[in-house]
């Protein structure tokens, strides 16, 4: 028993890196996973990692930027599980660049999943939580949203109209007790970091007070209490997770 035991989570890009982290916090305090990914080789991995440790999971594949599919895959694990209790929005991408030199492309994808994504995975997960009049949705943006970042105007646009998004639906569902916070990481080592060379790394951690890379477990703690039972009056929240950066 634990506290998310009957509780049903919704955690995107989860295959890997901070979002594998948070789904095995939650599922190691008893909540049933949805592992949702781009591909359905990863999510099913992921999935069988987690049983493998005790919990109860099953693997999604999501583009979560096309708003039918998303809307599809709550669809999905509502039949499957019967309900949606929690909502992380963790996937993400990077197509860093200066801006003089960053095409279209990269503005538009970077902003379709990072930001659009997280509106259609919300819009299409707050109609359940609104009908049973509980929900906890955790949007997982970045320190460069409130630092900026030279070389990810794209990436910090996007993670910074996700902290708007997230203090604009709180103040929408707060009465039907459904809480939205965001949580934002600073230098977190995954995948993602590892494109950095060590200059630009040892540049990053001398400027931490706490001076070591954060780990994925340190992101999924945040999470699992901003979705457990002790932050239920808290509600459209930034919680930077980032060493002291910020």
């Amino acid at each position: 028993m634990g506290n998310f035991s009957e509780r049903v989570a919704l955690v995107t890009g989860a295959s890997r890196g901070i979002g594998l982290a948070i789904a095995k916090k939650l599922a190691s305090e008893g909540a049933a996973l949805a592992i949702v990914s781009t591909k359905q080789d990863g999510a099913d991995a992921a999935a069988a990692q987690l049983a493998s440790e005790g919990g109860a999971a099953k693997g999604y594949a999501c583009d979560v930027s096309d708003t039918a599919a998303a809307a599809a895959l709550v669809e999905s694990v509502l039949a499957d599980f019967g309900r949606l209790d929690i909502l992380v929005n963790d996937a993400g991408i990077t197509r860093d660049g200066l801006l003089i030199r960053m095409d279209e492309e990269a503005w538009d994808r970077v902003l379709a999943v990072n930001l659009k994504g997280v509106f259609n995975m919300t819009k299409a997960a707050m109609r359940p939580m609104m009908k049973a009049r509980y929900g906890r949705i955790v949007n997982i943006s970045s320190v460069v949203a409130l630092s900026g970042n030279a070389g990810q105007a794209n990436y910090a646009a996007a993670k910074a109209g996700i902290i708007g998004f997230s203090k604009s639906i709180a103040r929408e569902v707060g009465s039907r007790n459904i809480t939205v916070n965001v949580v934002a990481p600073g230098y977190v080592e995954t995948d993602m970091t590892k494109v950095l060379s060590d200059q630009q790394r040892d540049a990053f951690l001398a400027n931490l007070p706490i001076q070591r890379a954060g780990q994925p477990e340190d992101i999924a703690a945040a999470v699992a209490f901003l979705a457990g039972p002790e932050a239920s009056y808290i509600t459209g929240q930034v919680l930077c997770v980032d060493g002291g950066f910020h």
